[in-house]
């Protein structure tokens, strides 16, 4: 176990503070403050949404967006820094509102998957060839406004137009169970990967996990960690954490559950995550009551919780582990994990 890792967080990360119920408590930073922030942290790329790197993208033209995106490339290329994934942002659009890929409005899923080849085209002019797919809005409220086969009928026919508008891209299905919608039609890493089975080319469709939406559908985040690379299908990750089933917190990587966050390490070190060159992702949010001079310690804590975590992997005594499930003696061996994250 010696493989290193590279880590991103996107621009979102550095939010301010904004919730449904109370306004920003830190004043607006710059794209540029904020690039400054990850490179001054060490960390080796950036997660972007289509406006992200191009902001008001609905109002540029073609030429407008490649020329935005040049400059972007080449901001980045003069810190050193990769573009790691790029994800069309579909659930902000009046046209979204009832779906993007799945609404009932042939109009507006042509504009989803319009929107989803101009995110390609930026990817392109990055140097990435990752995709990701968050399906924030397909799904329902009420669960007769839709027919659930012919949404995903829809998602297929959508990733197969982006499939087809550039052969080097890969698609990462990031699923969530619920938030914003009630009911999401791809809920699980499971379901993600099942799907993928019924587009034009499975084998450039794969996944991304985020921990805090497994917790969500109550699963384990490194159960579904181990299922992904099981099909070599794990292409991104987002570490964060969550404190049980309710709205998605993007807290600290390990503040809540700490045993939770080393499974998680511990399943990517035993499956040598990022010897293909995945980046470690950090999908965490400042807390609402942080501070300015506070603004990026989140994201710093995460990263040094999770190399600690992966300190804790590489000493785990797996000689001793292996003779208390011969014996099987889980009570031991429950007790074994304690003492050791304890430092004992």
């Amino acid at each position: 176990m010696s493989q290193k890792y590279k880590f991103c967080f996107g621009p979102w990360n550095l939010s301010e503070g904004w919730d449904p119920y109370g306004p920003t408590t830190r004043p607006p930073q710059t794209f540029d403050w904020k690039l400054g922030e990850l490179k001054r942290l060490g960390f080796d790329a950036m997660m972007f949404h289509d406006d992200d790197a191009v902001p008001d993208i609905d109002s540029k033209s073609e030429a407008e967006i490649r020329k935005a995106t040049r400059e972007l490339k080449k901001k980045l290329d003069g810190e050193g820094i990769a573009a790691e994934m790029v994800a069309p942002r579909l659930w902000f659009s009046p046209n979204t509102i009832d779906g993007a890929y799945t609404s009932n409005n042939p109009k507006h899923r042509q504009y989803a998957i319009d929107r989803s080849l101009r995110t390609i085209d930026i990817a392109r002019i990055l140097d990435t060839d990752l995709i990701v797919l968050w399906l924030a809005r397909e799904g329902t409220y009420v669960r007769e406004s839709k027919n659930p086969r012919k949404g995903v009928e829809y998602l297929v026919e959508a990733m197969d137009k982006m499939l087809a508008h550039d052969k080097r891209i890969r698609l990462a299905i990031e699923p969530k169970p619920n938030e914003p919608m009630d009911h999401a039609y791809v809920p699980t890493i499971g379901h993600a990967l099942a799907i993928a089975q019924q587009t034009r080319d499975p084998k450039r469709v794969g996944a991304l996990i985020e921990s805090a939406h497994c917790t969500l559908a109550g699963l384990d985040p490194s159960d579904e960690i181990a299922f992904a690379m099981s099909f070599d299908k794990l292409w991104s990750l987002h570490l964060n954490d969550q404190n049980g089933l309710k709205f998605d917190q993007d807290k600290p990587f390990g503040s809540t559950n700490l045993r939770s966050a080393f499974n998680q390490v511990r399943v990517l070190e035993q499956n040598k995550y990022g010897s293909n060159g995945e980046y470690v992702c950090f999908d965490v949010h400042p807390f609402r009551t942080t501070k300015p001079e506070h603004w990026v310690a989140h994201l710093d804590n995460s990263r040094r919780t999770f190399l600690k975590l992966v300190e804790k992997a590489r000493t785990y005594n797996e000689s001793k582990a292996r003779q208390m499930i011969a014996d099987r003696d889980y009570q031991a061996l429950d007790q074994h994990v304690i003492e050791h994250l304890l430092g004992k």
